[in-house]
C-alpha cells in the first residue's frame, strides 16, 4: 500500500479536491493525477479493451500507458503526466475509447 510522508513544508492551503467516479479525493498542488489517486487508495484507472483486465499507474513516467483514464471528459489521458487541478473529474476508462466522428 502506498503511503505518503507528511511534509512540514507543505502549506495547508495547497490542498485540492479532485473527484474519481464522483468520490472526492484530497490532492496536493503539484501532484500528478496518478499520485493523487494512489494516495487516495485508487489503484485501478482503466480496463483493457480485449480482456477487461484491471490496470493502474505503474511506471509513473509516461512510458507504459497503464494509467490511462478519462479526465474532465477527455479519454486516454496519461494520469502520471497530468498535474491535478482543483475540481478535476476523473473516471475509469473501461475498454477502448470511442471515436468522435464529425460530419
Amino acid at each position: 500500500m502506498l503511503t505518503r510522508p507528511e511534509s512540514a513544508t507543505l502549506p495547508t492551503n495547497d490542498t485540492l479536491t479532485v473527484y474519481f467516479a464522483g468520490r472526492p479525493i484530497a490532492a496536493r498542488a503539484g501532484d500528478s493525477v496518478a499520485a493523487a489517486l494512489l494516495a487516495g487508495g485508487i489503484t485501478v484507472t482503466r480496463q483493457t479493451p480485449v480482456t477487461g483486465a484491471a490496470r493502474g499507474p505503474y511506471c509513473m513516467m509516461g512510458a507504459c500507458f497503464d494509467c490511462l483514464a478519462v479526465v474532465d471528459g477527455r479519454p486516454s489521458v496519461q494520469t502520471c503526466m497530468t498535474q491535478v487541478r482543483d475540481g478535476m473529474r476523473i473516471d475509469r476508462q473501461d475498454g477502448a475509447r470511442g471515436l468522435a466522428i464529425e460530419p
